[in-house]
């Protein structure tokens, strides 16, 4: 069994389509680089460096990673990774 990892609908030409990837377990900052050397292209979109860009929420298990140990936050097999980027709203 493995890590399931969501990715949302702009990452994923970067997934070659894919609207979910199988992951391994460790910390989340671990998850993304170990997947971004099958889709390189991917941990720039979602990290500076060993930190989580602001405007890229993560989730684990419904829970936000802000409120866990963020880019430490352990995940282990069975776990499902949301990323969702931020939405900016504009004037009417």
């Amino acid at each position: 069994m493995s890590v399931k990892v969501r990715i949302p609908t702009p990452l994923q030409r970067l997934t070659q389509g894919k609207e979910e990837l199988d992951g391994k377990p460790g910390t989340i900052i671990d998850l993304l680089r170990e997947l971004d050397k099958t889709y390189p292209g991917l941990l720039e979109r979602i990290a500076e460096g060993d930190k989580i860009r602001r405007f890229v929420n993560i989730y684990v298990n419904e829970e936000d990673i802000r409120f866990l140990q963020a880019e430490q936050t352990l995940v282990k097999e069975g776990d499902e990774v949301s990323i969702i980027p931020a939405i900016a709203g504009g004037a009417f």
